[in-house]
């Protein structure tokens, strides 16, 4: 047989592999975009019949190399982005739009009325991120989410600072730090791809109305240092592990 057809065939057998087992995953685990387009996953209480099969509360996937620096993937990651923006959110993570993907936003414009007061976070995209380094101190904070609409906010701790690493949209590696409020954005949206959300962690919960008075009266601490009994947002991590190898332990 004539090498240069052997290889050929041989070229074309592996992409056509590829593209079959591509073809032949979950949607939720494609950079595909739904002809509907997409919607905001939410959270679903403690032994209700739908958690089981939530992407919320299911392992996601890393992003592959072969994926990086694709169309799909740049377009994918525009409507992660566009639905952020339309929902007001500061974050977004790919489960909270039914994909099992280890990708996520973070992004507080200085225009937003609900966190004003904490200062802009420059948009940043976090693909296969892992934590490397957190700080000894932790700070309280009443999270919502785009997730748990209608919910109370809940109540806990996050790291005052946080390093990371991840890729970007072409595969190539970044590391770098977060402090304040852009590190308890991150941590929010890193919790999403370990599984669930701030309403599987807290245990005090205040409504918004309440919660704004309470803040606003000073009976309350909105972003102060967090008491030990505070339970931590990203509990269960491991610096420097995967996401994937965190799965491997639940």
């Amino acid at each position: 047989m004539n090498v240069s057809i052997s290889f050929r065939w041989l070229l074309a057998t592996v992409v056509f592999g590829a593209v079959q087992t591509c073809q032949n995953e979950p949607m939720a685990l494609t950079l595909a975009i739904p002809k509907e387009g997409f919607s905001v996953v939410q959270q679903e209480p403690s032994g209700a019949p739908g958690r089981a099969t939530s992407t919320l509360y299911q392992t996601p996937r890393s992003i592959r190399p072969e994926e990086f620096g694709t169309p799909e993937l740049q377009r994918f990651t525009d409507s992660l982005y566009a639905v952020m923006v339309r929902q007001a959110g500061v974050g977004i993570a790919a489960n909270q739009i039914g994909k099992r993907l280890q990708i996520f936003f973070i992004e507080a414009k200085a225009t937003n009325p609900r966190y004003k007061v904490l200062g802009p976070v420059a948009k940043q995209l976090f693909i296969n991120p892992r934590i490397t380094q957190v700080s000894s101190g932790r700070k309280n904070f009443w999270h919502g989410c785009l997730s748990a609409a209608d919910e109370k906010r809940g109540n806990v701790a996050t790291f005052e600072w946080i390093a990371y690493r991840c890729q970007n949209l072409d595969g190539s590696w970044r590391e770098g730090r977060l402090d304040g409020f852009a590190a308890v954005i991150f941590q929010h949206e890193f919790r999403h791809l370990m599984g669930g959300t701030y309403m599987d962690i807290a245990r005090h919960f205040e409504s918004k109305t309440d919660l704004d008075q309470k803040i606003q009266q000073g009976k309350l601490p909105f972003f102060a240092v967090a008491s030990d009994s505070l339970p931590l947002l990203i509990q269960g991590f491991e610096r420097d592990k995967t996401v994937d190898e965190f799965g491997l332990k639940k």
